[in-house]
């Protein structure tokens, strides 16, 4: 029996602004005081139910904050910057930002993941290339409280998204107009020892001006958990593969990029975990393609909307909890986002997509 969630009136809104990396950590950390530990116990739990134990949380943490250091001593201390401004441990920190990585050693099933849309085509009326994306972020109900929308200002380049307490970044756009829309996906190797995914995604987004730059900073990154990036600047667009194996990029098909939580490419499909996220996973790729067939991809960013609405007997795009099963197993569309590119702008919904008519958005402009 699925329930709607129990949403706050207003969502925390957090902005930080510093040119030093450890001053805009701790600006969030002053800011998440009172919230992170709840964030932190919600976490502490779900490694629990997957066997994992503290000791080994603390020592995988320990690896991931050193693999964040080898790769860009910024981001490490953006997360001792959050620590110390939280009044908390940095590996307390730090095992928030590679959660992705800690959890793949579970030996629970999570029931599903995110799904995205992203068009880039070539405008009828103005012939110049224009490029819009969307999609739902899907994760345990009991971390509803746990999320944020994000300005981080200072850096390279300004971010405006969504992201979860303690956690550098997710979901988002820069002020030089690259957006990154981002899915978990599973392969047999996952684990630590590379650079976290969502310390990636900031990365990224702080870094980089367009999607090329994107592309290589990725590609520089020492990788050894698995995701899905779909980045897109005002005029390009890019879907890649990311696992342990390498990074991989994906063609669009008619101008649409399209992403669940299955690798869509053959060499890290080789060795995917299965399990983990399918057959919801294909279903949910599957019902996006067919309409896209069946009624032609939007021109405009709220056309994407509709597409992730889904109703009962179809696949959950639309993810409502049921609470009648244990925790670890209630998933829900905790955020739909919304970004366009060439207006640097993210729209972010506290709801899922079928919500979009009921609440109002956030508008953010990096």
């Amino acid at each position: 029996m699925t329930t709607p969630i129990d949403r706050p009136e207003t969502r925390l809104h957090l902005t930080a602004a510093a040119p030093d990396p450890f001053e805009r950590g701790r600006l969030r950390g002053v800011r998440l005081r009172d919230t992170l530990p709840g964030g932190i116990a919600g976490y502490d739990r779900f490694f629990r139910l997957g066997g994992i134990s503290p000791r080994q949380v603390r020592e995988d943490a320990a690896r991931a904050l050193d693999a964040v250091d080898a790769f860009r001593p910024s981001a490490r201390a953006q997360i001792e910057g959050i620590a110390h401004g939280a009044g908390t441990d940095p590996l307390t920190v730090a095992a928030l930002n590679a959660r992705t990585e800690i959890l793949a050693r579970s030996n629970a099933v999570p029931p599903g993941e995110c799904s995205t849309l992203v068009r880039r085509f070539t405008d009828p009326d103005t012939g110049a290339p224009r490029t819009f994306g969307i999609q739902t972020w899907d994760w345990h109900v009991e971390l509803n409280p746990f999320w944020h929308t994000l300005e981080s200002r200072g850096g390279r380049h300004d971010v405006v998204g969504l992201t979860e307490h303690g956690i550098l970044g997710k979901i988002g756009v820069n002020s030089a107009g690259l957006a990154l829309h981002f899915n978990i996906l599973g392969h047999r190797r996952d684990g630590i020892g590379g650079v976290p995914m969502h310390v990636l995604a900031a990365v990224v987004l702080e870094e980089a001006g367009s999607v090329a730059e994107a592309v290589e900073i990725i590609r520089g990154a020492p990788l050894a958990s698995s995701g899905s990036f779909t980045l897109f600047d005002p005029t390009d667009a890019a879907l890649l593969d990311l696992s342990p194996d390498g990074v991989f990029p994906v063609a669009p098909q008619g101008g649409t990029y399209v992403r669940t939580n299955h690798f869509l490419t053959p060499v890290p499909a080789a060795q995917e975990k299965t399990w983990l996220y399918q057959p919801d996973s294909g279903e949910r790729y599957a019902l996006l393609r067919t309409r896209l067939a069946e009624t032609g991809p939007p021109t405009s960013p709220a056309g994407l909307v509709p597409f992730l609405i889904s109703g009962p007997g179809e696949a959950p795009l639309t993810c409502l909890p049921d609470m009648t099963l244990p925790e670890g197993h209630r998933w829900a569309s905790l955020a739909t986002v919304l970004l366009e590119p060439a207006t640097r702008t993210a729209h972010i919904l506290d709801g899922t997509p079928a919500d979009a008519g009921e609440r109002g958005w956030r508008e953010m402009r990096a």
